[in-house]
């Protein structure tokens, strides 16, 4: 049997971002999503959450981008490279900045059921242990496992580059999956997104489905409207979010779909 959630990350990000993400759901195929709580549309996201109880709600942990919770007079890092530097300096505390962040998306009444990072981050040691340990304890046990399962890159029209650095990924795996094992978190059997963000339309997104393997596949997606309010934010992805947002609710990729017996689930239903 295939399984497929789709989840969108960067809940909270802006206010036309969260109605991209509300509308790939009601209208299309998006099943879950990631909450940003340093967000400056957090609590426009937390509104639309309960407007759609239907939409399967987690946490997208920052260490990228915005304000600390716990300094709000701290930036965090503009750059992954900046990020891991000041990690390993010890300059920056995963687990600490984390924790907060699950407590500002549990007392605003969102009970979370799974994890991620924005830009990957926990694909760093330090990070992974810190995600690991608090998905423990809160017992939000799903994790992502960010390594795209193999795709054919010509009919998905991935540049060069952008292979070569998710096939760098699989270096990590091993040591990735026994972190989680030792802690108890749980993931999907098979990940797709990272080689194909901001350069997809409901064709690709056929062929990708076309290819998914058996057992679960979380598919990572950026739908939005770019407005003037993304278009301000400090993001690569502004005009691809609405090409996202038009393959997610194209029909045809539902019939496509249908008629590829998939079955398009949330981490609810995963149990």
């Amino acid at each position: 049997m295939k399984q497929l959630v789709v989840n969108a990350d960067d809940f909270g990000f802006t206010r036309d971002v969260n109605r991209g993400i509300v509308k790939a759901h009601t209208g299309g195929i998006l099943t879950a999503t990631t909450l940003m709580a340093n967000g400056e549309a957090f609590a426009d996201a937390v509104a639309l959450g309960r407007e759609n109880p239907s939409l399967d709600i987690g946490c997208h942990l920052v260490l990228i981008g915005g304000r600390s919770l716990l300094d709000r007079d701290r930036r965090f890092p503009a750059s992954v490279r900046e990020m891991a530097q000041a990690v390993l300096l010890g300059r920056l505390h995963p687990y600490d900045e984390f924790r907060a962040q699950i407590e500002k998306i549990l007392a605003a009444g969102i009970v979370p059921t799974h994890l991620d990072t924005h830009k990957h981050t926990h694909l760093l040691p330090q990070v992974l242990n810190a995600v690991a340990r608090l998905s423990e304890e809160f017992s939000i046990r799903w994790v992502r496992r960010p390594f795209d399962f193999p795709l054919n890159a010509s009919s998905q029209g991935i540049p060069p580059l952008k292979r070569l650095a998710s096939r760098s990924l699989q270096v990590i795996r091993r040591r990735f999956h026994r972190v989680l094992e030792r802690h108890g978190c749980r993931t999907t059997d098979h990940f797709a997104g990272f080689q194909i963000t901001g350069r997809f339309r409901a064709k690709e997104l056929e062929s990708l489905f076309r290819e998914l393997p058996d057992g679960s596949t979380e598919f990572m997606c950026h739908p939005g409207f770019c407005t003037a309010e993304l278009r301000s934010a400090p993001t690569r992805l502004k005009e691809s979010r609405e090409r996202e947002l038009d393959a997610l609710t194209n029909p045809a990729v539902r019939l496509a779909l249908g008629e590829l017996g998939v079955a398009i689930v949330n981490y609810r239903d995963l149990g």
